[in-house]
C-alpha cells in the first residue's frame, strides 16, 4: 500500500491568463504518452484543440473555464494534473482545486513577470504551506533579464527562489538553457512537435565555446558563478516546507525545458500529505478510506446529462462496489462505476489510492465539501464560497421551457459556478457571481446544454452577507426593517443584500448582536 501512495504526485498548474498553463499541460501529456500530437489553445489550421479545454465555449474563446483533471504514468510515478482556469472570474474554482493538491507549479510569462492573479494564488499556497515550483515561460520571445526576474519573483511572491536551469539569452537570440540540476546543456531548436537534444558539456572547456560562441560562453560562466555565490545550495526539505521555490526556464509552446521540469518535479515533489479534518489529522497511509468532494461538473457527456462529483482520496484505498458512509446524509452508498479522467475521456476504475482523484456519478446526492468514509464521522474544512460581487435577476425567456431552466440553474449552482439567492420580498431569483464572464458562461451553457433561454435584468447591489444572531428578537427586528433586502440561499440561510457600503456599515453599527459573514463557512 505504501508503495502505491509513495508514487502518487498530485498537483495543480496555476497562473495569470495567457501565461501558458494549458500549453504546458499539453506537453506533459505528450511526455506521459497520453496524446500523440499536442493541441493548440487558439485553434489554427490544425483542428486539434487543447485536451484539457473540452467545453464548447472553451474551444471558441481559447480560455479555460473549468478545472480539468488528467492522469498519466511517467517513469515509475503516477501523475495527476489539475489544469485550472487563470481568468479571475473563475478564481473560486481555482481556490477550491488548491485544497485538493499536494503541490503547485506556477507559470510566469517571461516578458510580463508576476501579474495580479499570480499574487493572489500564491497567497492561497502560503496559507496552506503548499510547495511551489516556478516555470518561466515564453523564453523564445523577448523576456526580462533573468536576474531581474528572480528579484521580482522573490519580492512579489514573498518566497525565496533558487534557479535550477538558466537561460542563454532570449527572443530571437535564444540559444537554450543550462541545466544546473543535471549539469548539462540543452540546445534550442524551434519546433512544436519534436523534443530537443541534450549535450553533456563541461562548462570550463572550449567545447562550450564551439557550441554557443565565445562571448555567450563567457557570459554564461560568469552568470553561473554569480548564481552559486548569491543563492544558497538547493535543499529539497526547504522546498517541501514551502520556503524555497525552484525556478525553471523554457518555452512550453516549443516543447523546450518542459522535460527537465517534469523529471525534477517527479523526483522532488511530495507524495500525498496528511489532511486536516475538523476532528483530527488524517494520514494518507491509514488503512481505512476517507475522501472529500471538491468539485462537481454537469454534462461532461452531453448525451447523458450526467453530473460527476470529483472526489479527492485522502487516505487508504477506494474500491469499486464497496459500501461507503456519506457523512452529511448519514447513510451508506455504493459506487458501481467510479471513473478516472483524461479531461473529458474517462475510464472505469476498480481501485484508487490516497492522492488520486476519482469521479463519482452524481444525481443530486453530493454538495461541494461532502465527506465519504468507512463509517467514521469526519468533516474536511476549507472549501469556502466567497461573497459575490455582481448580481443580476435571472428571468425565463421562453415560457415553454420553465422546467429545463429550473433544472439547469439547479445543476449549475451545484457546480459552484455562481450562487443563487431568492428575494424574500418579491420571490425573484438572483444570481450572484465573482465576475462578468460567469453570466455569459451560464447563459451559454443553459442554452446549449439544457435547451433553456434566460435573460438578465440589472440589479445594483454592493454585497451579499450571511447573517446570524444569538438574540432572536434583534434578528426579527432587523429582518422587518430590511425586508426588501432579505433573501435566502439554497441552504435556506438568511442573506442580507446590502445595496451600498454605507448601508452595510450602518447596519453593522445599529445592530450590535448580529454577525455579518462574507464567506459561506461559519
Amino acid at each position: 500500500m505504501n508503495n502505491e501512495i509513495e508514487r502518487r504526485r498530485t498537483f495543480a498548474i496555476v497562473a495569470h491568463p495567457d501565461a501558458g498553463k494549458t500549453s504546458l499541460t499539453e506537453k506533459f501529456l505528450l511526455f506521459g504518452g497520453q496524446i500523440q500530437v499536442a493541441g493548440a489553445v487558439k485553434s489554427n489550421k490544425i483542428k486539434k484543440t487543447a485536451t484539457s479545454d473540452w467545453m464548447d465555449i472553451e474551444k471558441q474563446r481559447g480560455i479555460s473555464v473549468t478545472t480539468s483533471v488528467m492522469e498519466f504514468d511517467y517513469r515509475d510515478y503516477k501523475v495527476n494534473i489539475l489544469d485550472t482556469p487563470g481568468h479571475q472570474d473563475f478564481a473560486e474554482d481555482t481556490y477550491r482545486t488548491l485544497t485538493a493538491v499536494d503541490s503547485v507549479i506556477i507559470v510566469v510569462d517571461g516578458a510580463k513577470g508576476v501579474e495580479t492573479q499570480t499574487r493572489k494564488l500564491m497567497e492561497v499556497c502560503r496559507m496552506r504551506n503548499t510547495p511551489v515550483i516556478i516555470f518561466v515561460n515564453k523564453m523564445d520571445r523577448e523576456a526580462k533579464d533573468p536576474f531581474d526576474l528572480m528579484d521580482e519573483l522573490e519580492e512579489e511572491l514573498v518566497i525565496q527562489v533558487r534557479p535550477l536551469t538558466w537561460p542563454i539569452e532570449s527572443g530571437p537570440r535564444f540559444k537554450g538553457v543550462y541545466n544546473i540540476y543535471e549539469h548539462n546543456l540543452n540546445l534550442f531548436q524551434p519546433s512544436k512537435q519534436v523534443v530537443t537534444e541534450k549535450v553533456q558539456v563541461d562548462i570550463q572547456t572550449k567545447e562550450l565555446d564551439d557550441r554557443i560562441g565565445t562571448a555567450l560562453a563567457d557570459k554564461l560562466r560568469g552568470e553561473l558563478e554569480l548564481i552559486e555565490g548569491v543563492y544558497p545550495t538547493f535543499n529539497v526539505d526547504d522546498y517541501l516546507k514551502g520556503e524555497v521555490a525552484p525556478v525553471f526556464f523554457g518555452s512550453a509552446l516549443n516543447n523546450f525545458g518542459v522535460e527537465e521540469l517534469l523529471n525534477c518535479f517527479v523526483e522532488i515533489a511530495p507524495s500525498p500529505r496528511p489532511v486536516q479534518a475538523e476532528e483530527r489529522t488524517v494520514q494518507p497511509d491509514e488503512s481505512k478510506f476517507t475522501g472529500f468532494i471538491f468539485k462537481i461538473t454537469a454534462n461532461i457527456d452531453p448525451n447523458h446529462r450526467s453530473c460527476i462529483a470529483f472526489c479527492k482520496v485522502c487516505s487508504g484505498k477506494f474500491s469499486r462496489n464497496v459500501p461507503y458512509y456519506h457523512v452529511r446524509h448519514d447513510k451508506t452508498m455504493r459506487f458501481s462505476s467510479p471513473t478516472q479522467f483524461m479531461a473529458q475521456r474517462k475510464t472505469t476504475v476498480d481501485e484508487a489510492w490516497a492522492g488520486d482523484i476519482i469521479g463519482l456519478p452524481d444525481n443530486g446526492t453530493f454538495k461541494i465539501g461532502d465527506t465519504l468514509t468507512e463509517g467514521e464521522h469526519l468533516h474536511f474544512r476549507g472549501l469556502p464560497s466567497f461573497s459575490p460581487e455582481m448580481f443580476k435577476y435571472i428571468e425565463n425567456a421562453d415560457p415553454m421551457k420553465q422546467k429545463q431552466l429550473a433544472k439547469g440553474i439547479d445543476q449549475l449552482m451545484d457546480e459552484g459556478v455562481a450562487q443563487l439567492f431568492v428575494n424574500q420580498f418579491n420571490g425573484r431569483k438572483i444570481i450572484g457571481t465573482v465576475g462578468q464572464l460567469q453570466f455569459e458562461v451560464i447563459q451559454y451553457r443553459l442554452e446549449h446544454e439544457y435547451n433553456a433561454k434566460c435573460r438578465w435584468e440589472p440589479l445594483s447591489l454592493y454585497k451579499a452577507c450571511w447573517i446570524e444572531s444569538d438574540d432572536p428578537a434583534e434578528l426579527e427586528a432587523f429582518k422587518k426593517r430590511k425586508y426588501q433586502y432579505m433573501a435566502k440561499d439554497r441552504e435556506g440561510r438568511d442573506v442580507f443584500l446590502a445595496d451600498s457600503g454605507y448601508v452595510l456599515q450602518m447596519a453593522q453599527t445599529d445592530f450590535k448582536h448580529i454577525k455579518f459573514h462574507f464567506t459561506s463557512e461559519f
